[in-house]
């Protein structure tokens, strides 16, 4: 299947579990359709096991890393963060940074190191460097909270205004945070990703973060100029578009954190 027919399939698919989920299920709108998922992930690989269809060749076909993280990562993160207000933000922005920077690599290492923990200690693995590595990689993985998640819950909780503006804001930064913290953690894996060798991991994090956030607030006042500018709405979705797209690949050229980048354009 071409990249063409996989976006269709996909964006079909979505709809699809979100009519379900809106008629039968009744869930909310983002907890429903990932349930959904799982049981149609589920059910996929019941009917390959037993026989009937396989659905290998399309998944296979499909560059996860690519599509997530050069792709659907940059859209979802900027429109989850177009709907803050930017005053509420600033009221609490030391709460939502410490949350989102001391939060996430604590929480990173806490759970890297209780997972190595049981690991070794059931005897699944021997003790290894490279083991606690991938543990302290899996730590990263699942500490940040997903913002689209988080916006959709909140929206329906009707949360006080003040709660909803830290859970947000630090939902949407710790996800750009961890992206972060996950490739500083892979630069010490022995045969991992290498192409930033020769930088500090704490130099690297910084560039990552900092640089984010320079160049996020550059493009963003850069196009927030431009669309004040002008009065026609082809264009102003044009321009936020290639912003998105745009900015988001040109930050990967730079080496610096895209999701970070977008979050604050």
């Amino acid at each position: 299947m071409d990249f063409i027919g996989i976006i269709a399939l996909l964006i079909s698919l979505s709809a699809c579990f979100m009519y379900i989920n809106y008629r039968f299920i009744k869930l909310p709108e983002t907890i429903g359709i990932m349930v959904l998922s799982l049981v149609f992930s589920l059910g996929m690989v019941l009917f390959q096991k037993i026989g009937l269809l396989d659905f290998s060749n399309i998944a296979n076909n499909i560059d996860f890393e690519t599509m997530l993280m050069k792709g659907m990562l940059s859209f979802l993160l900027f429109a989850g963060a177009l709907h803050i207000d930017i005053n509420d933000l600033v009221k609490q922005k030391w709460i939502i940074l410490v949350l989102a920077t001391l939060g996430v690599v604590t929480s990173t290492f806490l759970v890297g190191s209780i997972t190595y923990l049981i690991i070794t200690s059931i005897g699944i693995f021997e003790s290894s460097y490279e083991l606690l590595i991938y543990c302290m990689l899996f730590g990263s993985l699942i500490s940040p909270t997903d913002p689209i998640s988080v916006l959709g819950i909140l929206k329906e909780a009707k949360a006080p205004k003040t709660l909803e503006t830290k859970i947000t804001g630090e939902s949407l930064f710790n996800d750009g945070v961890g992206v972060v913290v996950f490739m500083v953690i892979m630069q010490l894996l022995p045969h991992g990703d290498h192409s930033h060798s020769n930088v500090n991991p704490a130099i690297l994090f910084i560039q990552e973060a900092a640089g984010g956030i320079i160049f996020g607030f550059i493009v963003g006042w850069v196009f927030y100029k431009l669309l004040k500018s002008v009065d026609n709405y082809s264009l102003e979705i044009l321009l936020t578009l290639s912003l998105v797209s745009g900015g988001y690949y040109l930050a990967g050229l730079l080496h610096i954190s895209g999701p970070i980048a977008m979050v604050v354009s």
